[in-house]
Parts: C-alpha cells; sequence; structure tokens
C-alpha cells in the first residue's frame, strides 16, 4: 500500500511548489490540469519565471484566480542584478516563501530545469520532473538548460514525460520515468457537437472553415498555412490562440486567413463548433519532435474531424482513426481536408468516444498521484540532492 507524501510537521499531504516557464494565466494546458487537482488535496504553489524591476529590493508577488485555490507567485528582482546575484535572490525568495506559509519539506514539481539550481539546496518530501517537452530543441533555448536538466533527473525522485517519444528519448536517463501522452476533458469539448452560437468574431467568416487554436509559435508550417489558402481561396482558415517568438510579418496573411488571437478555454468549444475540419498544420522540426498535441483529443471529443501533418506521436496514437488524417505535403493536406470535408458524422464518433473514455485528465491526475506517493520520500541531508 502507498502511503500520501505527508507533511511531517502537520501530519497531512506535503504542499506542493510547482516551477513552470508557462504563467498561470497564459494559457490552459498540462500544468493547469493537474496542479488545479493537487490543489484539491493540498497548497499548491505555482512559482513563475522572474519579473524584473526597478525596485531595490527582490520581493514576491502573490497570484489568486478565479476557479483555483492555486497562488501564482512570481517572483520580482531587481534588474540590475546580474545573473548569479539573480538565482541568489531567486533562493532567498524561496525561502521566504517557506517561512510565511510554513510549508515543511515540500513536493518541488518542475516544468522548466531552469528552475532547478534555484531550489537544489532545499530538503523537499520529493522531486518531481514532468517533461512536458524538449525545452533545448525550442527556440530561444537558454544555453545551460540541458545541464541543468541532467541536474535535475540526477535529483528528480520520479520523473514524467509528455509522450512516448519524449520517454523513448529520456528512458534511459532516469529508472523511474512514465510516459503521460495529453489527456482531455471530453465533456468540456463535447459540447461542440451541439448548435451554439457562433462567437461574435467567427461569426462572419464564410464556411467552409478549417480551424486551428493554440500557441502560434515555431512549431507551426506557416508555408503550409500560406500555401492552402493560396490553393483554396474559398476555405477560410481560422487561426485563434497566442502569438509568441514569431514577429507579425512571420504570419502569412491573406483574405481567407483569420488571426482570431487568443481567447479563453471556456471559449474553446464555441469556436470548435463553428469549425468544419480542425487542423494541426505542425511543422517537421526540432521543436515537433517529440510533441504530443493535446489539441488531438480535444478536437475528437469536439466531434470534428482532423487533419494533421506527420508528427511521430499522433501517428503512434491517433494514425488508425477514422476521424484523424494525415499527410506530410502541401498536395496530401488539401486532399486530406477535402476528404474531411466530406466525412459526415457517423460511426466514427462511437470510435472516438471509445478511445477517449480512458484519456481524460482525472485519469492522469490518478496515476501520477500514485506514482508520486510511491517515490522514495526519505528527506536526504540539506544539499545531497544537488
Amino acid at each position: 500500500m502507498t502511503v500520501l507524501p505527508l507533511d511531517p510537521v502537520l501530519a497531512k499531504p506535503a504542499p506542493l511548489i510547482c516551477f513552470s516557464h508557462l504563467r498561470w494565466d497564459f494559457v490552459l494546458q498540462r500544468p493547469q490540469h493537474l496542479m488545479s487537482r493537487f490543489a484539491q488535496e493540498r497548497p499548491v504553489w505555482f512559482w513563475e519565471e522572474m519579473i524584473p524591476t526597478d525596485h531595490h529590493l527582490p520581493y514576491l508577488e502573490f497570484h489568486a484566480f478565479e476557479g483555483t485555490s492555486v497562488q501564482a507567485i512570481r517572483p520580482r528582482v531587481p534588474a540590475r542584478l546580474s545573473p548569479e546575484d539573480a538565482a541568489r535572490a531567486l533562493s532567498g525568495l524561496l525561502d521566504q516563501l517557506l517561512a510565511i506559509t510554513g510549508a515543511h519539506q515540500p513536493v518541488l514539481w518542475f516544468y522548466t530545469p531552469q528552475m532547478w539550481p534555484i531550489a537544489r539546496h532545499l530538503r523537499p518530501a520529493a522531486v518531481v520532473y514532468d517533461c512536458m517537452d524538449e525545452l533545448s530543441n525550442f527556440r530561444f533555448a537558454p544555453p545551460d538548460l540541458q545541464r541543468n536538466e541532467a541536474a535535475l533527473l540526477a535529483a528528480a525522485d520520479v520523473v514524467f514525460t509528455g509522450g512516448y517519444s519524449l520517454y523513448e528519448a529520456k528512458r534511459h536517463q532516469h529508472n523511474n520515468i512514465h510516459p503521460f501522452p495529453s489527456a482531455v476533458e471530453a465533456m468540456h469539448f463535447a459540447a461542440a457537437r451541439e448548435a451554439r452560437p457562433d462567437p461574435t468574431d467567427q461569426v462572419g467568416i464564410p464556411h467552409p472553415r478549417l480551424g486551428y487554436y493554440g500557441v502560434i509559435d515555431e512549431r507551426l508550417d506557416l508555408d503550409l498555412i500560406r500555401d492552402m489558402a493560396a490553393a483554396r481561396p474559398d476555405w477560410h482558415i481560422v487561426m485563434v490562440g497566442p502569438v509568441a517568438k514569431l514577429a507579425p510579418s512571420d504570419l502569412p496573411h491573406a483574405a481567407n486567413i483569420h488571426w482570431l488571437g487568443q481567447k479563453n478555454y471556456a471559449d474553446l468549444p464555441a469556436y470548435l463548433a463553428g469549425w468544419d475540419v480542425a487542423l494541426m498544420p505542425f511543422a517537421i522540426n526540432d521543436a515537433t519532435r517529440f510533441i504530443s498535441p493535446t489539441k488531438t483529443p480535444e478536437y475528437l471529443a469536439g466531434g470534428r474531424q482532423v487533419v494533421s501533418t506527420p508528427v511521430r506521436d499522433v501517428i503512434r496514437h491517433y494514425g488508425d482513426v477514422q476521424a484523424v488524417r494525415i499527410a506530410g505535403d502541401t498536395p496530401g493536406f488539401l486532399a486530406a481536408c477535402e476528404a474531411a470535408l466530406a466525412t459526415k458524422p457517423g460511426p466514427w464518433l462511437d470510435e472516438v468516444d471509445r478511445m477517449l473514455a480512458d484519456t481524460s485528465w482525472d485519469c492522469t491526475f490518478a496515476h501520477m498521484k500514485g506514482l508520486l506517493d510511491g517515490a522514495h520520500l526519505v528527506p536526504l541531508p540539506s544539499g545531497a540532492r544537488g
């Protein structure tokens, strides 16, 4: 029988500090799904990247958000400090957080190895590395990221990966590593199967509509989007999501490409309901080599046919699904979209529902929690994990 990690002083589930390169209120994805569930049983603090300040001293900002008891922590560090002094300041702020909250030996949960150096001096109940992406392959990756990841892997009690390809790449680097591909809140997206009022900024866009939602960055094949729009001027391509690490001039513009910007998670089913086909036009490059897109099961839960480029984990998990078509070049992608547009709802929806029944975030959380509970939880002497 496993035992929930307990705070040694208060004899209740140990508090959890989640270190993330993504801000809590950026887009709702894996960290938010999991941490909101952990917060139902224990205190959770979501430690974000530091923000430079003109103030002469470092300090902490505490941010509460409606609908969750997770507290976002935004450290503010004087812009004048050197990287070394900034790291020391962040370690001190982390100590302040523990002193203020009275946390004893918290669970440390990392989405970025870059934050391990500021926490390595602590005596945690457990260290978790949830490797959601291969960050070293992303644009503008810090040069010391791989070194910090090696140190975090050496210290971690349990490691999770965001998909099977990433698991295969890292499985020999840790003896307690487990793959967790993207999950879905199926009932939330199933609302897209029913007729819904179009959002205001989508209502005037003609059909057929082929849509994408998600972060718009170097992982997208912008040339494919441009070529699609040029080849099928009667199709309207709807792009929903924030733009990151790209200049406005990088985006293709045409009368039938519609950039609608970032939307709330709660509103995504309404956009999805108005699309005829859902797109995953990912570039096949280093940044997408190990991704397991969350939008695949979300699109399917919404009852939409999906057309994707040949992302490895999409082929692995969805290559045999009737509702998913995969094509590696522009002519093939166009043909796949045409076939998807011609497909009506039918038995493929039953296949989708059977497949998604075991891919909920609740199931993923329960499995991860069980592995955390069974991890090595005897605190080491201060500094021994580093």
